[in-house]
């Protein structure tokens, strides 16, 4: 059984940094690529960020390029998403999401490859 799980989240003042963590278990971590999404209340979700199942290839969207940091331990089957100069527009649920490193870079899987979210709030 595939499972996610995502921590780190919290409410931090415009500025700030936070640091995501998403354990997996159930599968071969290191035989995925890891993306997180993050989804703002009353809208979609919005891919932010990728890594390569070998941690040596990430992408990020335009939104959050030099202040947002992905990494990956495959020791731990863990990915990490190190925020900084964080904005109130950050302010969404935070998914991380295993993905076929076949597929294109901004691809989304079914929900069930998807954690259940950690919340940031970011304060003005």
């Amino acid at each position: 059984q595939v499972q996610l799980v995502e921590s780190g989240g919290g409410t931090v003042q415009s500025g700030g940094s936070l640091r995501l963590s998403c354990a997996g278990s159930g599968f071969i971590f290191g035989n995925y690529d890891m993306t997180w999404v993050r989804q703002a209340p009353g809208k979609g979700p919005e891919w932010i960020s990728r890594i390569s199942k070998g941690g040596v290839t990430m992408v990020y969207d335009d939104s959050v390029r030099g202040r947002f940091t992905i990494s990956r331990d495959n020791a731990k089957s863990t990915v990490y998403l190190q925020m900084n100069s964080l904005k109130p527009e950050d302010t969404a649920l935070y998914y991380c999401v295993r993905v076929d490193p076949q597929r294109t870079w901004r691809f989304l899987p079914s929900r069930d490859n998807w954690g259940q979210g950690t919340q940031v709030t970011v304060s003005s």
